[in-house]
């Protein structure tokens, strides 16, 4: 995704020592897509530079150039799949759009996004144990801001008494835990032959079950 590569940039630009910035973009999608290719098949740390340059085509020396070492490269992708993942699902609010509307939006969103992005997910759940205190600590954040969405949806929609008076924070929990399981067991759901269509919409019916205080009549987007 050019836009993941174009934002790393932006973001480790004093770090990385070719300032050209196409060329950046263009090598730095090309180093995570590697990585992340490597890393889900044998494991990051049991990827070497040698792996890393020869999967890139890219010379150990070059490679870098873009990031100071291994640990350096784990951070930049790590915050690089959250940031896009945090953005895309602050842009899919609307302050227009029911709390119902939005909660709709922000679960399909959040499992179209796992099946767009599905090497980044997957890396960033079985390499998270990895990170350094710091990092980890980052992430920690990250969870609870996008915990935080569907918590001010569910709290929006208690005020507007479309839904419950019931514990946000867990309903939260429960609904994350069930996005989740959609990428990390796809391989289950694909032996069903549930689509991540019929998923969501499936996700959405019981969330609406357990959170609406009047049933509604359609639980699909439009």
């Amino acid at each position: 995704m050019k836009g993941n590569s174009q934002d790393a940039f932006t973001e480790n630009r004093k770090d990385i020592r070719v300032k050209k910035e196409k060329t950046v973009v263009k090598n730095l999608e090309r180093i995570f897509e590697a990585t992340l290719k490597i890393g889900n098949e044998k494991g990051f740390h049991a990827m070497s530079m040698r792996d890393l340059s020869e999967e890139t085509g890219l010379s150990m020396g070059a490679l870098y150039a873009y990031f100071s070492s291994k640990e350096n490269l784990m951070v930049m992708l790590q915050r690089n799949g959250r940031d896009s993942f945090q953005q895309a699902l602050e842009m899919s609010v609307s302050e227009d759009a029911s709390p119902l509307e939005n909660l709709r939006v922000v679960i399909k969103t959040h499992l179209f996004l796992s099946e767009a992005m599905l090497p980044r997910f997957y890396f960033t759940y079985m390499e998270g144990k990895n990170l350094n205190k710091a990092e980890k600590k980052i992430a920690i954040e990250h969870e609870l801001l996008s915990d935080g969405i569907l918590s001010d949806i569910l709290k929006k929609g208690q005020k507007q008494g479309l839904f419950k008076d019931q514990h946000h924070s867990l309903t939260t929990a429960l609904i994350k835990a069930m996005l989740n399981d959609w990428y990390l067991k796809r391989w289950k759901y694909a032996k069903l032959e549930v689509s991540v269509d019929d998923y969501a919409d499936y996700v959405i019916s019981i969330i609406e079950a357990f959170c609406l205080v009047q049933p509604q009549p359609e639980n699909k987007l439009s």
